[in-house]
């Protein structure tokens, strides 16, 4: 199960909004098939694991690290794929949220009289999944905060410079984070002052996630790199205000342009608005007042920070989250720390807030 965990993992950021899965079918001790599921719409990762196994797959035990569908979508049930080829015992890490299989696929399993162990790795295969299993159980992104701050806490000093505060090696790392989401987030100051393509730049390559902005009277400029470059899709998010004639010159450039009801831009409106474009995961890079905008509204699953051994100091100095925040320390929103790493001679912490005990 760690081997089909790890096959999974690599695919990550490329089999939206489908989950990333892995496979391995193991006979007499020994693997004979081993598959993942590459991209939405191909071949799922049982599938090719028993495809790999061939005569060797009757009689053996095989492990996926998600419930094989069960359901005709774009491909046939991994369910049935999985029962014609006598395999003996599937060990599966854990369930599939999706209403369209939710235990189904096991019970198909069961009542074909192959043993099913659920459970191995469980908790590894969850977080694998977690931007897949947020969207199919709410509708909307899994929405991550990303910010670098200097040791006392400052995004920029106070004359607005920002490069860089992190090393080379966050910068690198954020790129893999921007390859592995749907969509990018930021505000229109951020497209005004720094003019950013928002793409993924990775040695290998990577997947360019879909730009959004959010831009309540379409102050973007026209030669922006979001709106020009075409490198990406670009959804520029406004207000009620803004007229038809002022989104003509972005729509002809390929933009997409989305006006809310209400003049001022809601943080949950545009997160069912991107979920029902089918996005699953949402990457916020913004400034303070966008990051302030998703805390007050807590709506947010995630929050990545990158720490640089740097001191900048100032009253004036920019920080992480603007806004009137909260009025006092018990109102806060608690966090707990998810993982604690080094990268290079920055600090990354993943925290997440706190959930109710059951």
């Amino acid at each position: 199960m760690k081997l089909a965990i790890s096959m999974a993992e690599t695919t990550l950021g490329q089999t939206s909004p489908n989950p990333v899965v892995g496979s391995v079918v193991v006979k007499n001790g020994e693997i004979v098939g081993m598959g993942a599921h590459l991209k939405a719409g191909e071949g799922h990762a049982e599938v090719n694991a028993l495809k790999m196994a061939g005569d060797k797959a009757k009689g053996s035990d095989i492990y996926v690290t998600l419930e094989p569908c069960s359901h005709y979508g774009k491909t046939p049930p991994c369910s049935q794929a999985l029962i014609s080829s006598g395999v003996k015992k599937v060990h599966i890490a854990t369930r599939d949220p999706n209403p369209l299989v939710a235990g189904r696929g096991i019970q198909q399993l069961r009542d074909a009289g192959i043993e099913v162990v659920v459970g191995e790795l469980e908790e590894e295969a969850r977080e694998l999944n977690k931007h897949f299993f947020h969207f199919i159980q709410n509708g909307t992104p899994y929405v991550t905060l990303k910010t670098a701050v200097t040791l006392d806490g400052k995004t920029a000093s106070a004359s607005g410079d920002s490069k860089w505060i992190t090393s080379e090696a966050s910068r690198t790392d954020v790129h893999y984070d921007r390859h592995r989401h749907d969509a990018i987030l930021v505000g229109v100051n951020t497209v005004i002052q720094d003019n950013p393509h928002l793409t993924t730049r990775l040695p290998q390559g990577g997947k360019n996630p879909i730009r959004i902005i959010l831009d309540t009277y379409l102050r973007t400029p026209i030669h922006s790199h979001v709106v020009e470059d075409l490198e990406s899709r670009t959804i520029i998010f406004t207000g009620s205000s803004v007229k038809e004639e002022q989104k003509k010159p972005y729509i002809d450039r390929g933009c997409e342009i989305v006006s809310l009801a209400n003049e001022r831009i809601g943080i949950r409106t545009v997160l069912k608005e991107l979920g029902s474009r089918k996005i699953a995961s949402l990457y916020v890079e913004g400034g303070s007042s966008v990051h302030s905008a998703f805390l007050e509204e807590k709506a947010f699953q995630e929050m990545v920070m990158y720490m640089a051994p740097k001191l900048v100091g100032g009253n004036a100095a920019f920080t992480s989250f603007g806004g009137k925040g909260f009025p006092t320390i018990a109102e806060g929103l608690e966090m707990e720390i998810a993982h604690l790493d080094r990268v290079g001679q920055d600090i990354k912490i993943i925290a997440r807030p706190k959930r109710e005990p059951l």
